[in-house]
């Protein structure tokens, strides 16, 4: 199971696979709620039968994670950045909640309301029946930088996009309004 959004969890209970089963591979990493992409530093739980097993196999992929990684993953486990992680993890979900509706406003189709992460996959049909060009058109027209649906899967990519709330609430606002410009053009 693949738990690297573990601790970016909004208006529900986070979870782990490891609550119902000690049975499950448990994917995570210090990517994502830790903020700490390019890093190169997680870890597996796996049911002790293949401990072993995985580990010849880790042997053969990695030795182990640069040793600045392994320092800054251990500075990210006191108790002192849990605080600093708990208030960016509240700043994604006051700017989910900013963008959300303010996508709704403005015509895009949003079928599930993200529960975590800093993602939202909304489609887009009713500008376009080709995300793809869509969001380019709209990177070289106003600079606003969405990724199209196809690099999520084949099923209906090409009438949706992904938008990402990583900025500050500031540059979505400015974001929205360069949309909301590039679809009334």
């Amino acid at each position: 199971v693949d738990e690297i959004y573990q601790g970016l969890v909004y208006d529900v209970a986070d979870y782990t696979a490891l609550a119902i089963s000690n049975e499950c591979f448990v994917i995570n990493s210090f990517s994502k709620y830790f903020g700490m992409t390019g890093w190169r530093i997680g870890w597996m739980v796996v049911p002790e039968f293949y401990v072993d097993a995985i580990d010849r196999i880790a042997q053969n992929i990695f030795l182990a994670p640069p040793t600045v990684s392994q320092y800054a993953a251990l500075t990210a486990l006191k108790a002192e950045t849990q605080i600093e992680l708990d208030a960016r993890r509240d700043e994604f979900k006051q700017r989910r909640d900013f963008l959300l509706p303010a996508l709704e406003q403005l015509g895009f189709d949003i079928a599930v309301k993200p529960q975590g992460a800093f993602y939202i996959y909304a489609n887009c049909e009713k500008f376009t029946d080709d995300s793809f060009n869509w969001v380019k058109r709209l990177l070289n027209e106003q600079g606003v930088a969405l990724t199209p649906g196809l690099d999520f899967g084949d099923y209906q990519a090409e009438k949706h996009c992904r938008f990402a709330y990583t900025q500050s609430l500031d540059v979505l606002e400015q974001a929205v309004d360069k949309i909301d410009a590039f679809i009334r053009a």
